[in-house]
């Protein structure tokens, strides 16, 4: 079974039309790693700059607004218009907007210039990944979407993570050359490279390649986009499965932001010297690096899941096992149990990502696809700045406390056993 399902992932690594599409995404999001790495080192890591759990939790707020604020016009957009056009566009101006960011890390600018230039860019992140998502469907077979996003997913997240080491290594290079703030701008100069070179992967894609279909293009409104996200929340609630599991993977994404602030909280003030943030970082980055060898492997093992336990009954499982990971670290605040921790939870919240956007994406045709897209989007990172908040008030600035893993687990069980109850979250709901 498990060579069937390795088969399988490698076959469609090598599908023409869905591996254009995988090309635009990882590059992109590898890019992502790489303009998130210089960011953290610029915020959180500088020597001119005390790290604490309110001041990270506003960087995560400020990261995800800008998704909660185009969510609503995102499904307008994406079922109106080519979304290979909007992928072209959107990379091209998050390219030229991090030359402006460039500038200003450079300089050395913090506050609310540089939060509204940082806010542009991740605005037009949502799009982008909100179009590939709703895309995928339209490239392969209906049988192959839990493989499917097992590989676009966990690829990216992975990416993510590696573009993220690299960035860490990169500076780590040029750090005795420049000044901080000079090593972190060139960063985000080879991120701006990074996007435009996935603008420029999008013209292996056909204009309408990945959608909208032709009955679908009308034009689109600002009052269009409050519709239509009127109508994702309508098609959910007929679909009731479907938006449970949304709010399943909400919660786990919440939780996994609190433990993440946990962790950069003891890698900066704890388990390295305060004084010397570099080390911090690369602590910081190792935990990072252990939670995507968790997501990776995780992805392997969702399909097989599915295909013996059924999408439902796996999501649920991985919930249950979700709440058992995070009891490792508030029992002992040590960096082994924050590897232990940042394993587990991320391989089985990755289980239940992939399985339940291919539990969405079986459940809602083309005409609806950007609407319920945008719809979980917002929801989900609702979810991720109200879990970085929370955590914020119950964190001290050295990380150390068993209250955020017990709440996060007390999360976790508590969607498994209510959310997804039997009698609510079955097929023939």
């Amino acid at each position: 079974m498990a060579t069937l399902f390795l088969m399988s992932f490698f076959g469609l690594l090598r599908h023409p039309r869905l591996s254009r599409l995988l090309a635009v995404r990882w590059t992109g999001q590898a890019t992502d790693g790489v303009f998130q790495s210089a960011l953290a080192s610029f915020v959180l890591f500088s020597p001119e700059r005390q790290a604490n759990a309110l001041s990270a939790a506003i960087g995560f707020a400020v990261v995800l607004m800008p998704y909660s604020i185009v969510g609503p016009f995102v499904g307008t957009i994406l079922d109106r218009v080519s979304r290979q056009r909007a992928l072209f566009f959107a990379n091209l101006a998050r390219s030229a907007n991090l030359l402006v960011v460039a500038l200003f890390v450079f300089s050395g600018t913090t506050g609310v210039t540089l939060t509204a230039v940082v806010l542009v860019a991740f605005g037009i992140n949502r799009l982008i990944l909100a179009a590939l998502s709703a895309g995928l469907p339209l490239l392969i077979d209906s049988k192959s979407l839990i493989t499917a996003n097992a590989i676009a997913v966990t690829g990216g997240s992975v990416l993510v993570v590696l573009g993220g080491g690299i960035g860490v290594g990169v500076r780590a290079l040029i750090d005795g050359a420049a000044i901080a703030d000079h090593a972190d701008s060139i960063l985000v100069l080879l991120a701006s490279a990074g996007y435009l070179t996935a603008a420029l992967l999008t013209g292996r894609l056909t204009k309408y390649e990945i959608g909208p279909q032709k009955h679908e293009k009308a034009a689109a409104s600002f009052a269009q986009g409050f519709i239509d996200m009127k109508e994702g929340i309508a098609f959910l609630r007929t679909h009731i499965d479907a938006g449970r599991g949304i709010i399943a993977t909400a919660v786990h994404r919440g939780g996994l932001t609190a433990l993440t602030l946990t962790a950069l909280l003891l890698e900066r003030n704890t388990f390295n010297d305060p004084s010397s943030p570099e080390d911090g970082l690369q602590g910081f980055g190792i935990a990072l690096t252990i939670a995507g060898i968790g997501v990776f492997c995780g992805a392997f093992l969702a399909p097989y899941g599915v295909n013996r336990f059924g999408r439902h009954r796996w999501i649920k499982f991985a919930m249950f096992a979700s709440a058992c990971s995070p009891l490792v670290l508030a029992a002992s605040q040590t960096q082994v149990a924050l590897a232990v921790t940042a394993f587990f939870t991320a391989f089985f919240g990755q289980n239940v990502k992939v399985t339940n956007d291919a539990l969405v994406q079986s459940k809602i045709d083309d005409y609806f696809r950007g609407r319920v897209f945008a719809v979980y989007d917002v929801v989900v990172n609702f979810a991720i700045v109200s879990g970085g908040l929370i955590a914020a008030l119950m964190l001290p600035t050295t990380g150390v406390t068993a209250k955020v893993p017990l709440f996060v687990a007390a999360a976790y069980l508590l969607v498994a056993l209510v959310v997804l109850r039997p009698s609510k979250f079955k097929a023939s709901a």
